[in-house]
């Protein structure tokens, strides 16, 4: 008897486990259903403003002391191919070769976390970075990883690579309320995007991971050493893909 109502025991915690995983999966439907993108609408058109970009507007209008926002989108014809090419080797130099997701750059990226017991590298691919800041947030949470992954993979089955490389260049943060390569290229130099240099490209790029804290005006050793990293491997690489 006692061996029976154990068996039972587990059996009842099995089924109220199975009933809670499908509920929790009926919710995650439908929250992705609710947030699911206008894919076409987003594959032509206004670049739109991410998710990012809204939060820091409304903290700068919060908050005198902020910078303003700075954010001004251009087409892809308007950055050069230089630049495109320094953001590419800089975040992810297989982007036209994978569908969003980078399964060599996550291995590596494991790997590298387990011998250092960090989370420092993440294998996110520039796809990947485009959806978090289109729609979801900077948590690190799996769930958000999940919603990352799914819509990711949306993305790259409906729009074109050139046109997530165009979204990405534009509200990617180079520096505080900085936001898209032509703010940027206006912030620090003063000329448009379409104007950089292979050096001032290389600087850009290297920005990306770090935007507030190593930039062209902070010029951080770091900085410096990845914006000269950046360069030599743009000069070793070819791009056969017309958006490259």
């Amino acid at each position: 008897m006692a061996g029976r109502r154990k068996r039972n025991k587990w059996w009842r915690r099995g089924i109220w486990a199975l009933r809670a995983l499908l509920a929790f999966l009926i919710l995650d439907t439908a929250y992705l259903y609710a947030i699911w993108p206008d894919w076409d609408a987003l594959g032509r058109g206004a670049i739109p403003r991410s998710v990012f970009i809204e939060r820091y507007r409304a903290q700068a209008e919060a908050d005198p002391a902020l910078p303003p926002l700075r954010w001004r989108p251009v087409p892809f014809n308007h950055i050069p191919r230089h630049l495109r090419h320094a953001a590419v080797a800089a975040e992810d130099a297989r982007f036209f070769e994978h569908g969003g997701i980078d399964f060599l750059a996550l291995r590596d990226a494991m790997a590298y976390n387990l011998d250092h017991m960090d989370l420092k590298y993440g294998g996110s691919t520039i796809s990947q970075q485009t959806v978090k800041n289109l729609f979801l947030s900077p948590s690190r949470n799996p769930l958000r990883k999940w919603h990352e992954l799914v819509l990711t993979l949306g993305m790259e089955w409906r729009i074109s690579k050139q046109r997530i490389l165009e979204i990405y260049l534009n509200i990617a943060e180079f520096g505080e309320g900085i936001y898209g390569v032509e703010a940027a290229a206006q912030h620090y130099w003063q000329r448009p995007a379409s104007a950089l240099t292979e050096w001032q490209a290389a600087q850009l790029a290297a920005t990306l991971p770090s935007p507030r804290r190593h930039n062209p005006a902070t010029r951080t050793r770091q900085f410096l050493k990845r914006a000269r990293r950046i360069q030599r491997f743009m000069r070793r690489q070819v791009y056969d893909h017309p958006g490259g």
